[in-house]
């Protein structure tokens, strides 16, 4: 008896081919494209063949922590003697355009490590503590997480009540922190807190702090992938060379997220272009009324619509990448970004799942993942209005969400 030669489950198979109907590779340079193809190499062979089972089961794939090391995307702009990669703005948001094509808990995890941890590190951190956590968190040997957002203030973090008084040798810090990307794994924490004159300062607290424990968040219907947790303060004492010692108030806090949000402006054009290409390539296989579904003028239509919403937010990556290479992006150009390139890539993934019908659904493929990630992605650093009233504030010099 012939052995039977088994086809692998199609979620398990990444045959994606980047569409790119401008020609915008011609404006990268090689580095940019050695980048790309490395991290894209590493999604279809460690992400794809895991994900859609890690998603079913809401199982945070740890093991990978280590090999986003190994590949460099942790600490990528950060300079080599510190650890990092010493890479530009558009290699890194290629990077997480490739990471989030496999999944958006997967892109958020080293988002974190990279934006809300290493960077703030680098930038207000003192060269004591540059050198102790830095190479650390840029092998994954340490993983770290953001403690901003909180029960009872999301889009106002100004309210904040975590807080912390000084003592002698020791900040006693007291608080909780709430929908903590990474937080139930993570060997750090950087802690947004206010002192008893109601300053926001911030507190690397580590693992093993006596009084500091974290939660897993559970029953979630998006990010499923993805460790999200809260943070729990209970008379921690964190010792005073803990303290970033050049972040003052919210706007250092807010600098975080800047970064942050440019890197998911480039990784939610990832998943929106899966979608268009699992979409496209269902389309010519699927037969319907004797020939293939892609002939049908409204398939068409999704499609032409698509491929136009993803070529328009490829070159709002790549000029936004430009200006944070020359140091000239503003917050409200990252927030413009952010905001319309989750839209966009909602937009695609609902009508990728019309075309797919029925499957649509289907963990066998990838789209209703997607759809369900994205739409936390759209509130989270910044929900979707916020960023329409900071646009709103740049334009008219009137914030109207003071």
């Amino acid at each position: 008896m012939q052995p039977v030669t088994m086809t692998p489950p199609r979620n398990k198979v990444d045959s994606f081919e980047s569409p790119d109907f401008y020609c915008l590779d011609d404006l990268l340079m090689a580095e940019h494209k050695l980048v790309r193809s490395a991290v894209r190499d590493f999604v279809k062979r460690e992400i794809t063949p895991i994900i859609e089972e890690q998603a079913q089961k809401a199982e945070f794939p740890v093991q990978l922590v280590p090999k986003f090391g190994k590949i460099g995307v942790f600490g990528a702009t950060i300079p080599a003697e510190l650890g990092g990669g010493g890479l530009d703005q558009i290699s890194y948001g290629l990077m997480l355009q490739e990471i989030e094509r496999g999944d958006s808990g997967m892109r958020s995890c080293v988002s974190v490590q990279n934006s809300l941890v290493m960077y703030p590190i680098f930038t207000f951190g003192s060269e004591e503590q540059k050198k102790k956590y830095l190479p650390r968190l840029s092998k994954g040997e340490f993983l770290g997480c953001f403690g901003l957002t909180e029960a009872n203030h999301g889009s106002d973090p100004g309210g904040m009540e975590t807080n912390f008084i000084e003592r002698s040798d020791y900040y006693l810090l007291n608080g909780s922190k709430l929908w903590i990307t990474n937080g139930p794994f993570a060997d750090i924490a950087l802690v947004w807190a206010k002192n008893d004159q109601g300053k926001i300062r911030c507190l690397i607290v580590e693992r093993g702090m006596e009084g500091f424990c974290t939660n897993e968040i559970p029953n979630k219907w998006s990010l499923r992938a993805s460790s999200t947790g809260e943070l729990v303060f209970q008379d921690v004492r964190v010792p005073k060379e803990n303290m970033l010692p050049e972040a003052f108030g919210l706007k250092s806090a807010l600098k975080c997220l800047d970064q942050a949000r440019y890197g998911i402006a480039w990784g939610s054009l990832g998943a929106a272009m899966e979608c268009y290409e699992v979409a496209r390539r269902y389309a010519l296989e699927r037969i319907q009324f004797n020939k293939p579904i892609a002939s049908f003028q409204l398939v068409q239509k999704k499609l032409a619509e698509m491929l136009t919403d993803i070529t328009q937010a490829q070159l709002l990556c790549w000029r936004l990448g430009m200006l944070k290479n020359e140091d000239k992006a503003t917050n409200a150009q990252i927030s413009l970004a952010k905001r319309n390139n989750i839209e966009m890539a909602l937009r695609v993934a609902r009508d990728a799942r019309q075309i797919l019908g029925a499957m649509g659904i289907s963990g066998e493929y990838p789209i209703m993942r997607h759809l369900m990630n994205l739409e936390s992605v759209s509130t989270y650093e910044g929900t979707h209005d916020i960023h329409l009233l900071i646009l709103g504030a740049a334009i008219t010099g009137i914030p109207a969400y003071k």
